[in-house]
């Protein structure tokens, strides 16, 4: 696991809830996540593709999230979408989200991986400059 990755997975993990930010034509639209995973030196997210979140970021997907990691500290992540369709990145995702299972398998239809690529990460502060992690 790269120093970046494992960083940026140990902040959300932290927050335990991170929003992401999708375009749905022209309105922005945010939603809670809270499962990511460092796989293959990239990091994963998840989604199902019959909710509209999958659909948006079909059509546009360039997101960002941000999530809180203590009273006066965020970290905001961007990037390109990337689906990953391999079992082994399915895996993966359910291996370390365990409670994913109740819900999803590897083999499952609507149970999609993705990770960011052109990745940008930040850690944010009231009261010091960005902290730029990759």
């Amino acid at each position: 696991m790269s120093a970046n990755n494992e960083r940026i997975v140990r902040n959300l993990r932290q927050a335990k809830t991170f929003f992401f930010a999708t375009v749905d034509g022209d309105q922005p639209r945010v939603r809670p996540f809270n499962a990511v995973v460092e796989f293959e030196d990239k990091v994963y997210f998840y989604t199902n593709n019959h909710k509209s979140a999958f659909k948006q970021m079909m059509a546009s997907p360039k997101i960002e999230l941000c999530a809180l990691i203590s009273e006066e500290r965020w970290i905001r992540v961007s990037g390109k979408i990337v689906f990953d369709y391999r079992l082994e990145a399915k895996k993966a995702m359910l291996d370390a989200n365990p409670e994913l299972r109740k819900i999803y398998n590897e083999e499952d239809k609507i149970f999609e991986v993705f990770y960011l690529s052109n990745m940008a990460a930040a850690i944010h502060s009231l009261h010091e400059k960005p902290e730029v992690i990759c």
